[in-house]
C-alpha cells in the first residue's frame, strides 16, 4: 500500500492546523487588546492631574503564562484635551546606553527601545492612535552644563532634569516603586521604599557632569546631577508620553 498519499494529506492538515491556530490566536489576542482599549478610554474624558490611569498592557509579575498586566500611570499636567503621563511603576530595567560612550537622548540605545520594542509591546493600535509625537526639548544638566545633543520627535521618552524638579516637588513623590518584573531584569533596591514596597533607581534622559554619564533619580527619590555611566545595567526606566483623551 502506497502510504505518500496520506503522508501528504495529514502533512497539509498539520500546517492548516498550525495557519488556523496562529490566526486565530492572533486574531482572539487582537480582540482582546481592542476591548481592553475601550475599557481603559472610558474612564480618559474626566483626566486631572495627579491621578492614576490605566493605559496598555505590559508584563510586570513575570509569569508571562497569565498575560501581561495593564500599565498603570500618573497624571503629571494636562493640556486642553491631552494629558502626559509616567508610569506608576518602573517598568524594565535598561541601559541608557548599550555601549560607554559619549551619548545624548538623540543617540541612545534606550530612546530606539522605548519607542521601538517597548512601544510596540505595551500597546495596541488603538492605543497607538492616542499616543501623541511630541518634541522633546534637549534640555542641558543646569549645574554642568553638558551639551544635551538635540531635540528629537518621539512617542515615548524620558522626564529630563528640570521635569523631574518641577513635577516631583519633594524627594517622597520622586521615589518610584519597581515591579517584580523589573526586579528580575535587574533593578536594585537600596534599602528604601514607598508605600511599604521597595524602589530603585530611574533613568532621566539629561546628562550627567560628563557625555557618557546621564542623570538620574535616586532611590531616596533626589535628582542625581552627576548620572551613572550610560551602560549601567541596573537603572530602571520609567517611560512617559503624550495622549490625546479625546480620541
Amino acid at each position: 500500500m502506497n502510504r505518500l498519499p496520506l503522508m501528504l494529506f495529514f502533512l497539509r492538515k498539520k500546517d492548516q492546523y498550525r495557519a488556523f491556530s496562529s490566526f486565530s490566536y492572533k486574531d482572539s489576542s487582537n480582540k482582546a487588546m481592542e476591548s481592553l482599549f475601550l475599557k481603559q478610554k472610558s474612564v480618559l474624558s474626566n483626566v486631572s492631574v495627579g491621578s492614576t490611569i490605566k493605559f496598555g498592557v505590559y508584563e510586570q509579575d513575570n509569569v508571562t503564562s497569565n498575560g501581561k498586566e495593564e500599565i498603570e500611570w500618573v497624571v503629571l499636567a494636562v493640556d486642553d484635551r491631552n494629558a502626559l503621563i509616567i508610569s506608576k511603576y518602573a517598568l524594565d530595567c535598561q541601559q541608557y546606553n548599550n555601549t560607554m560612550n559619549d551619548t545624548t537622548w538623540e543617540t541612545s540605545s534606550l530612546r530606539t527601545w522605548l519607542n521601538g520594542a517597548f512601544y510596540d509591546s505595551a500597546f495596541g493600535a488603538n492605543h497607538q492612535q492616542m499616543i501623541q509625537s511630541t518634541t522633546v526639548t534637549a534640555d542641558e544638566n543646569p549645574p554642568y552644563g553638558t551639551s544635551p545633543g538635540n531635540n528629537t520627535t518621539d512617542k515615548v521618552f524620558l522626564l529630563s532634569i528640570t521635569e523631574a524638579n518641577k513635577y516631583f516637588s519633594t524627594d517622597e513623590a520622586g521615589k518610584c516603586a519597581m515591579t517584580y518584573y523589573t526586579i528580575v531584569q535587574g533593578a536594585v533596591n537600596r534599602g528604601y521604599s514607598t508605600e511599604g514596597k521597595a524602589v530603585c533607581r530611574w533613568w532621566l534622559r539629561s546628562p550627567g557632569y560628563l557625555s557618557d554619564r546621564a542623570a538620574f533619580v535616586n532611590s531616596n527619590g533626589a535628582v542625581n546631577y552627576e548620572g551613572y555611566a550610560v551602560n549601567l545595567s541596573d537603572v530602571a526606566v520609567r517611560p512617559v508620553l503624550w495622549i490625546n483623551t479625546d480620541f
